[in-house]
Parts: C-alpha cells; sequence; structure tokens
C-alpha cells in the first residue's frame, strides 16, 4: 500500500467514516486500482494537507456535495462526519444556506432535507465545539 493510501484511510478514521472505507472494499471488488485511489487521493493527498484543518476541509466537502446535487449519500456520510469532528447543527445549516447562493435553492432545500434527521433541532447528534478552532460559534 502507498503512503498517500495509508494516510487516506488515517484521515477517514479520524473522520470517523469507516462506512467509507467498507464502500472502498466493496469497489475493489470489481476495480482494485479505483478503489485504492478514491482513498489515496481524495483523503491521503488532498484532506490531508497542512493548509486547512480537517474541520475546514469537512465543511467545504458538505458545501460542495450539496451543490452538487446528486451525491446525497456521500453528502449524509460527510455531514455526520462534521457533526462528528465539531460542527454544529446550526453552523451546517448555515453553510446550506449559502449553497442556496451559488448552486441555487433546490439544491440547498434537497440537501437541507436529505439530512433532515441529522440537523433537526430534535437529532440530539450535535457534537459540542471542540477546541481547535470551533469554539466561536461553529
Amino acid at each position: 500500500m502507498s503512503d498517500e493510501y495509508r494516510r487516506g484511510v488515517d484521515v477517514l478514521a479520524q473522520l470517523g467514516l469507516a462506512t467509507a472505507e467498507t464502500t472502498a472494499n466493496r469497489v475493489a471488488e470489481v476495480a482494485p486500482d479505483f478503489a485504492r485511489m478514491a482513498i489515496a487521493f481524495p483523503y491521503g493527498e488532498v484532506f490531508a494537507r497542512p493548509r486547512l484543518d480537517l474541520a475546514s476541509r469537512e465543511l467545504a466537502a458538505v458545501s460542495a456535495l450539496a451543490a452538487r446535487g446528486d451525491a446525497i449519500p456521500q453528502l449524509r456520510v460527510h455531514v455526520a462526519a462534521a457533526l462528528r469532528i465539531g460542527w454544529s447543527r446550526e453552523a451546517l445549516v448555515e453553510a446550506l444556506m449559502q449553497v442556496a447562493i451559488f448552486a441555487g435553492f433546490p439544491a440547498a432545500i434537497n440537501a437541507i432535507s436529505a439530512c433532515h434527521d441529522m440537523l433537526s433541532s430534535s437529532a440530539g447528534c450535535s457534537s459540542p465545539a471542540q477546541s481547535s478552532g470551533l469554539g466561536d460559534g461553529h
């Protein structure tokens, strides 16, 4: 295994994204090289870069997936990861509202609707802000 793949697996573990590795293992049954790339490049090279913290990268991932509009399963996985690493439901809803400006109201409404169970005030799964810079209302 490459260093990038190992770093990718480490990042997935930090985000609590065991489902991503499980999915990659399933893909590997059909396309092993592609499965390795799906972990090594996004998580082992891009997410592992030092200039942005992991929480900021996760917020960017949530926003990008919401804007796409066709990646609802991946959006839900990344919303759950964002909550686990310290983003509040309120901050994630604000980020999804920003999506409406740049990708349109349908994309934002669909994203909020798809993640309703995780983002509603009755969800009960909001993580407290961590001391890694998320304590200022994120």
